[in-house]
């Protein structure tokens, strides 16, 4: 039971009136329009070159996903106050500043279609400007006044980092490990949804079993996130910034290819999933992974297993009062295993 006392998208989000995304916002329309203003604004300076930078943040359109499950779970405990707007503005800081260095490392010239900001700039000026952005994230969280939400935002920045390093320390090993596979997501991905969902409830002072419900959701939510974008890799698809087999020319095999090597037992394909992960597969070798775990079950079987998890989400909300956020929360869950794009 829920027992309450009582805010990156990279921005502004402009959407047809028809689409799910808006019956998921609907319940915090108002809401959203305070964070949008508070985002803006703690992203906005004085010094001409710096707000150029920071421009470039600001105008990058999103769906504001991680914010919006910030704020529907504050919604459960009753009116939004400035420590949610806060907690969803630290969370998108973060993940933001997250992005910006992942394409240093990556040396990505794209995000989802656009210019990095290291393309745009130069990596001198995408690594400070995601230390900025950490280091204003911090104070945000800092201003809700409540040090286990601090305390929540530094461990989650532990966990996206110790994320890419085990990451990267799995390319290089040998073996096709589903369990590699889910922890490199939890840390990577479904840890911030997960803390979205958590300080959404913590800055409404919800009890610790709604704050585990909330941790919960969110984390299925980041799982379900993933998987979809993992599968999209095996398909072209220019409109999302993400040709076909990007993840196998960084030595990465996700859930399709796994399933699908593991449970045929084919030599062919453990040969190339080990070239892959070697880098050392050509082009050519990685389509032929890529229609070997599609001819395999690899995509069902990643399907499958969002729905399982799916299952499970609509479970924990049966612990939610408020009709409306129920209600959005599943079109939530729904829109992230459906999205195309």
């Amino acid at each position: 039971m829920i027992k309450c006392t009582r805010f990156f998208v990279i921005l502004r989000l402009e959407m047809p009136m028809n689409t799910p995304l808006l019956t998921i916002r609907r319940p915090i329309e108002p809401e959203l329009s305070r964070y949008s203003a508070l985002f803006d604004a703690v992203l906005t300076h004085d010094e001409r070159f710096m707000d150029r930078v920071l421009e470039h943040v600001r105008s990058r359109k999103g769906k504001m996903m991680r914010p919006i499950l910030v704020l529907l779970m504050a919604k459960e405990c009753g009116a939004v106050d400035e420590k949610a707007l806060r907690c969803a503005v630290t969370l998108e800081l973060l993940h933001t500043a997250s992005l910006v260095h992942d394409d240093v490392v990556d040396e990505s010239p794209e995000r989802r279609g656009q210019a990095s900001l290291r393309a745009v700039f130069d990596n001198k000026v995408a690594v400070l400007l995601g230390d900025y952005m950490l280091a204003r994230s911090l104070h945000q969280a800092a201003l809700t006044g409540k040090v286990e939400i601090v305390e929540q935002v530094a461990a989650l920045g532990a966990t996206l980092s110790e994320g890419e390093i085990f990451q990267l320390a799995n390319v290089e090993s040998a073996t096709l490990s589903e369990e590699a596979y889910f922890r490199i997501i939890r840390n990577k991905t479904s840890a911030l949804f997960a803390t979205c969902g958590l300080l959404g409830a913590l800055a409404q002072d919800a009890d610790g079993e709604f704050c585990q419900t909330a941790r919960r959701f969110g984390e299925i939510v980041g799982l379900c996130f993933q998987i979809r974008d993992d599968i999209f890799d095996y398909f072209d698809d220019a409109a999302i910034g993400k040709p076909r087999g990007n993840d196998m020319a960084e030595g990465k095999l996700t859930l399709p290819a796994i399933y699908a090597v593991n449970h045929t037992g084919d030599a062919r394909a453990a040969e190339l999933a080990r070239r892959v992960k070697a880098l050392k597969a050509t082009r050519e070798e990685m389509a032929e992974l890529i229609a070997f775990a599609k001819a395999n079950g690899g995509i069902e079987y990643a399907r499958e297993a969002m729905e399982k998890l799916r299952s499970e989400a609509e479970l924990l909300l049966g612990h939610f009062r408020n009709e409306a956020v129920r209600e959005s929360l599943k079109a939530y869950i729904d829109f992230v295993i459906g999205r195309d794009y």
